[in-house]
């Protein structure tokens, strides 16, 4: 039986399942809605939903928090994080409960975190995610870039990617598979 404390953090357990296609990898990441950041302080793992932006120019992820709490403490302390981001499918239905699955597609990020402190890395971290969720925007036009004051109280985190692994599961035709939410009791 393989020792999975020893095998590298990125590798994928069920290599059927493993997307080595980075093009792939970065497309998931580029429109996946939300992702989870990890943290971990001493012994206690901390989890932090959020938006985020990927930038493949700098290989790294871009969030925005807030300035203190867990996430801030936890990455000013130590600043290695693992963050992922998915997508579910369809849910497939069996007829033992132990069959039932559900499709999915996702990209699991191994790196290094820190709190921006430059106002000109912040702003430019900031304009990425506003880029990418409000794209139909344009500054100035349709709203006020940060000021010097917004810029010193917010904080926005930079993920330095090592490492990456995707992973997907993927069915043709299934009887009864449906998606989550689409079906009324």
């Amino acid at each position: 039986m393989k020792d999975y404390l020893e095998a590298a953090a990125h590798e994928v357990r069920r290599r059927d399942r493993a997307v080595e296609d980075e093009a792939w990898i970065r497309e998931l990441l580029a429109r996946a809605p939300f992702g989870v950041l990890a943290t971990v302080h001493d012994e206690q793992p901390f989890t932090n939903a959020n938006i985020f932006v990927y930038s493949a120019d700098e290989h790294a992820i871009y969030m925005h928090t807030a300035r203190t709490g867990r996430t801030s403490a936890n990455v000013s302390a130590d600043e290695r994080v693992c963050f992922t981001a998915f997508e579910m499918g369809r849910l497939l239905p069996a007829p033992r409960a132990f069959n039932m699955s559900v499709e999915y597609k996702g990209v699991v990020v191994f790196g290094r975190g820190r709190v921006l402190a430059c106002a000109e890395e912040k702003a430019r971290g900031l304009q990425l995610l506003v880029d990418k969720y409000f794209s139909h925007l344009t500054p100035v036009a349709d709203y006020a870039l940060p000021s010097e004051e917004e810029l010193r109280l917010t904080a926005v985190y930079r993920i330095g990617i090592d490492a990456w692994s995707g992973k997907r599961k993927a069915v043709g035709e299934h009887e009864g598979a449906f998606l989550f939410g689409s079906i009324n009791r």
